[in-house]
């Protein structure tokens, strides 16, 4: 039996789908309305081994109920970062493995109770995916990499339960603004806010956000990188405002600015998920760079599709036992190749040039 907490909202109901689709299961729906939970069966899994009911992850013998004949938990409830670490607690003493969309940010607090199950956290797309695509580019076009620029753009809204987890990730303590990779270490302060910035399949300028992560330097580490830039593309005036004062305000008033901001600035236009790696290194003995372009049509399904294809790895052993976060666990080949054969999910391409040089191509053809 495999538990979708969260299991008809907007990321677990298209990670349910999937899992369905896949022909994993029995699924079990859950959420804290069991109306909606059986309305999200009978339209989305008819037909397939599924099952709705109540559930509330604030309550203990709710979710104990819940979690108890599973032998997988995919946790898409919210936020992600207050309700982690309890759902981690029901599911290992229910004798279950854990899919968790978010909940990085909390790992070293359950890694020793974890033991032989299996516990895989961050497996969404942001982060998660944006670990992988890196990861994949560098398996499929290199022998060895030094250098790495990565952009991440969403144009969407935000949900309150979204909203709360992003900016959990945005103000930890790991997230710093301005630092990049420099030589195998950390350094502060070594890149600047731009304005104004035109990027490769972004229709309008954007604001570039630099911030150094701890999935970020993960993967510098992993790939022995000697330079690394990530950058946050804002598409949108509002949230890049609602940004800057998100360190000055209460967290909720935060929240309600950026579900607002958000609101505003995707009001009239298409909704769009945009992710550019660009890596510099070597292939049979050549120097290269290539350039990974992902574009989706909205963060929520796309999220939800890692976080399926995360539970998919996990029920069929692909993922090591003990505590992981998806981006190092997970086979990016593997990954990227179940989301790429979704039809409408994503598109990924490969180029042999420069982001730089890509948005030159395109400024010119426009």
């Amino acid at each position: 039996m495999i538990g979708v907490l969260g299991g008809y909202g907007a990321v677990g109901g298209h990670a349910a789908r999937l899992l369905a689709r896949w022909g994993a299961g029995p699924l079990l729906i859950g959420g804290r309305d069991d109306v909606r939970a059986k309305r999200f069966v009978a339209a989305h899994l008819a037909g397939t081994e599924a099952e709705a009911t109540a559930v509330d992850v604030d309550d203990a013998a709710s979710l104990a109920a819940f979690v108890r004949g599973c032998d997988l938990v995919v946790h898409c409830a919210g936020p992600s970062h207050r309700t982690s670490e309890r759902v981690t607690f029901a599911a290992l003493m229910a004798g279950a493995d854990m899919v968790d969309a978010g909940g990085g940010g909390r790992l070293d607090r359950v890694r020793t109770a974890v033991g032989e199950r299996t516990a895989l956290y961050d497996a969404g797309a942001l982060p998660g995916l944006s670990g992988l695509l890196p990861r994949w580019l560098a398996a499929e076009h290199f022998d060895s990499v030094h250098g790495l620029t990565a952009y991440a753009g969403v144009l969407d809204r935000f949900t309150e339960t979204g909203a709360h987890d992003y900016l959990d990730g945005v103000l930890d303590g790991t997230t710093e603004p301005l630092a990049a990779w420099r030589n195998g270490a950390r350094r502060g302060g070594a890149l600047q806010r731009l304005t104004g910035q035109q990027l490769p399949h972004f229709a309008r300028e954007v604001v570039t956000l630099p911030y150094l992560d701890a999935e970020g330097e993960r993967l510098a580490r992993d790939l022995s990188l000697t330079h690394g830039n990530w950058f946050t593309a804002v598409d949108g005036e509002h949230l890049a405002a609602a940004l800057d004062a998100a360190r000055s305000l209460d967290r909720a008033d935060a929240v309600a600015a950026l579900c607002r901001a958000a609101a505003l600035d995707t009001a009239g236009r298409s909704t769009y998920v945009t992710l550019l790696a660009q890596l510099d290194g070597t292939r049979a003995g050549r120097t290269v760079t290539r350039t990974a372009i992902l574009r989706a049509p909205g963060i929520s399904r796309l999220t939800g599709a890692v976080t399926a294809v995360a539970a998919l790895a996990a029920l069929r052993g692909e993922v090591p036992r003990g505590t992981h976060r998806a981006d190092t666990a997970l086979d990016p080949r593997s990954a990227v190749a179940r989301l790429r054969a979704e039809p409408g999910l994503c598109d990924v391409t490969v180029h042999d040039t420069a982001i730089s040089e890509l948005a030159t191509i395109e400024e010119g053809a426009l």
